[in-house]
C-alpha cells in the first residue's frame, strides 16, 4: 500500500520541482534582459538625438543659404531697376542733345533767311545773292552735323541712294547718269536720310 502511494506523489513531486526551477530561472534572467534592453534604448536614443541634430544643422545651413540667395537676387532687382531708370534717363538726354545740335547749326540760317525776308521788297537781283549767300553757307553747318548732302547732275544712278522718277533717252549721257536732281539727298555718317530724286539717262 505504501508503495502504491509513494509512487504517484513522487511523480507528481518531479515535474513540480521542474517547474519551479524553471520558473526560478525566467525570473532570474529577466532582469538581466531588462537590463539589455534598456542599453539598447538608450543606444537607439542616442543614434536618433545625433540623426535629428545633424538634420537640424542641415536645415540650419540650407536655410542661411536661401537667406543669402533671396539677398542675392533683391540687390540684383534693385540694380537692374536702376540700371534701366538711368538707361531711359541717358536715352532722354541723348536725344535732347541731338535736338539741341541741331538747332544750334541750324539757327545761323534761320536768322540769314529772317533777316533777308525783312528786305524781301528790296532791289529782285541784291535778296537773290543774299539767298544765294545763306545757301551756300548751309552745306558748312550741316557738316558740323555730320550731315552730307549728295546727289549732283552727272553722278552715277546709285539705287541706294537716288529715286529716279523720271527718264530720258540721250546719246549726249552715259548710261544711268543722272541728267538732274529734283530734289537733293542727306546722309547721316553712312545712313541715308533722304533719297535723292533724280532724272536718269539711258
Amino acid at each position: 500500500m505504501t508503495e502504491e502511494k509513494m509512487t504517484p506523489e513522487t511523480e507528481e513531486t518531479v515535474p513540480t520541482e521542474a517547474a519551479n526551477e524553471e520558473s526560478v530561472s525566467k525570473e532570474a534572467d529577466t532582469p538581466a534582459a531588462e537590463a539589455d534592453n534598456g542599453k539598447k534604448d538608450k543606444k537607439a536614443d542616442k543614434k536618433l538625438k545625433a540623426e535629428l541634430e545633424e538634420v537640424k544643422k542641415a536645415l540650419e545651413a540650407e536655410q542661411k543659404r536661401a537667406e543669402e540667395l533671396n539677398d542675392k537676387y533683391l540687390r540684383l532687382c534693385a540694380e537692374y531697376d536702376n540700371f534701366r531708370k538711368r538707361s531711359q534717363k541717358e536715352k532722354e538726354n541723348t536725344y535732347g542733345d541731338a535736338v539741341t545740335d541741331t538747332l544750334t547749326g541750324l539757327l545761323p540760317v534761320i536768322d540769314n533767311l529772317q533777316y533777308a525776308a525783312k528786305y524781301g521788297n528790296a532791289d529782285p537781283a541784291q535778296f537773290a545773292e543774299g539767298v544765294k549767300m545763306i545757301l551756300d553757307k548751309l552745306p558748312e553747318n550741316l557738316e558740323k552735323l555730320n550731315i552730307k548732302p549728295f546727289g549732283v547732275p552727272g553722278d552715277t544712278f546709285d539705287p541706294n541712294l537716288h529715286n529716279a522718277i523720271l527718264h530720258v533717252d540721250d546719246e549726249a549721257y552715259g548710261e544711268g547718269e543722272i541728267v538732274e536732281v529734283l530734289q537733293g539727298g542727306y546722309m547721316y555718317g553712312e545712313k541715308v536720310i533722304r533719297y535723292a530724286m533724280v532724272k536718269v539717262a539711258n
